[in-house]
């Protein structure tokens, strides 16, 4: 997972434009009070307190590139059509460089409003791009090779440095959109010389789903040995502390970007944005490592939010995706986002926060990924699965493919997924009453809940634009007909209910 810091300025309001920056990052998880007294306190400071905090903020796919292309176009993956981090994936191939990169909210801020535009860090997905030393950048198209010494190499700071280059030498008589995302704290988790012993008695958050039997859940969680081993769990400590030492340079970088905006006199004129592209796990139902999981630690994600006439240590409740910052920062820029085929909602200006219409659902989306042939050593396994573990623990497979319906209303904080297997696996949870997500309750929930759940999840998943934006089940203004079925997906609810007797 990466970090991605955002700012724009903004052209929007008469006088003085506001500039937009958006920071972005990668499996950076959400830990209760994570910001508090680690290592992004500065960070917290600088843009949490001194806006608005999100937390109920999460992403369309928990994959690095199916989430950042939900962030640049505004769309849920079955739109923008990239399923997984490859080539063959749709990951920046030529068709989508084609059919969605001309745009990508960044493209038409620079085309239709006369934005600046400056990205910096990991863009999409390849592989190996998560690289501290030893790497090649693309600078303007123009390869530049980078070594293995800290105070030239480093890539985090090497980031910084270009962001900053970027503020002193841009042109003061237009707007600015900046994005840097940097590929910390994804792993090889290389940490600044300065920060190698930091954290060391810290260890992965002990939860009450950590190191347990994902019991009532897709087979692909209970294959998960229980309890782990020693190994697995001290593997497991030391890549939390080594991630956690990764993000002091980012913390660092954030630092530095708000201080050079303050002595530029453009802080107060520019929105930054804090966020992710993914969670990640350490040891919850125990999978070591990884994202890719339906469930809160891998979907949820930290959105911070500092900007003009956004009032300082605001907390918002509010259900935000990724597909909607673009929305969000070409609303900022005076654009019209209904002009745009974008799947998400703008939830600034600062108007809009609390508005009564706001959505009560979102979709999330993943299509899992396995191997065509057995892992040697674990042949017991057998072909389809993959990211497998030394002890046989494999954190995906073919059919780890599913849709989910996260709700958040005054009324209902609810998950619902169903999986694209034989099985049609269902999991369904009460998310205020099992916030760790223990009890699969789609066995006892209402049938009545079950099928509205069940209508509401095709149709999100056949959105696209403003009809990803109509009210959810649990919205005032929704209607439920039976009739209105899809004939292409009438099949899973016939399965489904059959399922569930």
């Amino acid at each position: 997972t990466s970090t991605l810091p955002l700012a724009v300025e903004v052209g929007r309001f008469k006088g003085t434009p506001e500039h937009l920056r958006l920071c972005e990052f990668c499996d950076l998880q959400v830990v209760e009070d994570e910001f508090h007294f680690n290592p992004l306190s500065k960070t917290k400071k600088l843009i949490g307190d001194a806006g608005i905090s999100f937390s109920n903020a999460f992403v369309a796919s928990p994959l690095c590139c199916p989430s950042r292309a939900s962030i640049l176009t505004g769309k849920y993956p079955h739109n923008h059509h990239v399923i997984n981090n490859t080539l063959e994936g749709n990951c920046s191939s030529k068709a989508w460089q084609k059919s969605e990169e001309a745009n990508t909210f960044p493209a038409l801020l620079k085309a239709n409003a006369g934005y600046q535009t400056f990205f910096a860090g990991k863009y999409l997905n390849q592989e190996k791009n998560s690289k501290y030393y030893n790497y090649t950048l693309s600078v303007n198209g123009k390869p530049q090779k980078h070594g293995a010494d800290y105070s030239k190499d480093y890539l985090t700071d090497v980031l910084a440095n270009m962001s900053l280059d970027f503020l002193q030498y841009k042109s003061n008589y237009q707007p600015f959109f900046m994005m840097v995302s940097t590929p910390a704290p994804h792993s090889p988790w290389t940490a600044a010389p300065q920060y190698q012993d930091s954290f060391n008695s810290t260890k992965a958050p002990r939860d009450p789903n950590f190191n347990i039997h994902g019991k009532d859940k897709h087979w692909l969680i209970r294959q998960a040995k229980t309890p782990m081993t020693n190994s697995s769990v001290q593997f497991l400590d030391d890549a939390f502390r080594k991630r956690w030492r990764t993000l002091l340079s980012v913390d660092d970088l954030v630092e530095k970007i708000v201080n050079r905006l303050k002595v530029r006199g453009e802080l107060d004129n520019t929105y930054i944005f804090f966020t992710s592209d993914n969670g990640y796990h350490t040891g919850q139902f125990s999978l070591p490592l990884d994202k890719r999981q339906l469930y809160e630690f891998d979907i949820r994600v930290p959105l911070m939010v500092r900007g003009p006439n956004i009032k300082p240590n605001q907390t918002s409740q509010m259900l935000v995706a990724n597909v909607d910052l673009g929305p969000t920062i070409l609303d900022i820029a005076g654009l019209d986002v209904n002009k745009t085929q974008m799947d998400g909602m703008s939830f600034l200006p600062e108007g809009k926060v609390n508005s009564s219409s706001w959505r009560t659902d979102i979709l999330v989306e993943y299509e899992g990924e396995g191997s065509n042939v057995s892992d040697p050593a674990c042949p017991l396994l057998g072909p389809g699965v993959s990211e497998c573990f030394p002890d046989c623990v494999c954190e995906d497979s073919y059919n780890n493919t599913y849709a989910c319906v996260r709700t958040v209303a005054p009324s209902a904080n609810l998950q619902y997924c169903e999986f694209d297997d034989n099985e049609v696996f269902v999991e369904v949870y009460n998310v205020t009453a099992d916030p760790f997500q223990l009890t699969n309750i789609a066995k006892t929930i209402d049938q009545e809940v079950l099928e509205k759940m069940n209508h509401r999840l095709m149709m999100l998943q056949s959105c696209a634009g403003q009809s990803c934006r109509t009210p959810g089940v649990y919205d005032p203004r929704y209607k439920f007909d039976p009739r209105q079925m899809f004939t292409s997906h009438s099949w899973r609810l016939g399965r489904l209910r059959q399922k569930m007797k």
